[in-house]
């Protein structure tokens, strides 16, 4: 499958009124997310792990169209190599204003010096939030995470992944689920940062070996 298919299928995902699919037809916002993906997923390469955490948050994936990536992030770039408005990604939302979210700016910085960059995605590749407040974030349920097991598996077969690593409790129980062989590393939020830095760095070292 490429990356226009991929992107494709999930503009038409299913989901529920307690879900923003921020990929969705019908919305210019929407377009400017998917066009997002699609250089991210063509400027990243060939990257060898992939890490997948829970879903997309309010004010990072879900303005974005980007996991684990703030407007601020994604428009500044990284290290001058890596996105930046200057490759052509835009801003979704109104306003000269630029999200920052907290767990995208620490993955960001530890990932930064892996070569070649591990692809980020999520368990739920939408935004999950409490009924009747868009901008809060939920966990997603057990029926959305079958849903995000099929881009899971879609997104294995596009690049030449050796290392899946799960953030947090909800990838590691999607991609056991899956049967899908992988490492787990603690979420950085809610005081896991130095978790998470330091299961990062034995990763990228048990992958350079």
């Amino acid at each position: 499958m490429k990356v226009s298919a991929f992107i494709k299928a999930l503009s038409r995902a299913d989901t529920s009124d307690r879900v923003c699919n921020q990929y969705a037809e019908g919305d210019r916002r929407n377009a400017i997310r998917r066009r997002n993906l699609a250089l991210y997923l063509q400027e990243i390469g060939n990257p060898r792990m992939i890490l997948i955490g829970e879903a997309p948050s309010h004010r990072g994936g879900r303005l974005t169209g980007i996991p684990f990536t703030s407007e601020q992030i994604m428009l500044s770039g990284v290290g001058g190599r890596f996105l930046g408005s200057d490759r052509g990604y835009r801003k979704a939302t109104p306003g000269s204003q630029r999200s920052t979210e907290a767990s995208a700016t620490m993955v960001w910085a530890t990932i930064a010096c892996i070569d070649p960059l591990p692809l980020l995605w999520n368990a739920f590749p939408f935004h999950p939030f409490a009924a009747g407040n868009p901008s809060s974030n939920r966990m997603p349920g057990v029926g959305e995470l079958r849903i995000g097991a099929i881009f899971i598996e879609r997104l294995l077969e596009l690049f030449p992944i050796e290392l899946v690593v799960a953030i947090g409790n909800q990838a590691d129980i999607s991609l056991t689920q899956l049967g899908i062989e992988h490492e787990k590393v603690r979420h950085p939020s809610q005081g896991g940062k130095v978790k998470f830095v330091s299961g990062m760095a034995r990763l990228s070292q048990q992958q350079s070996i």
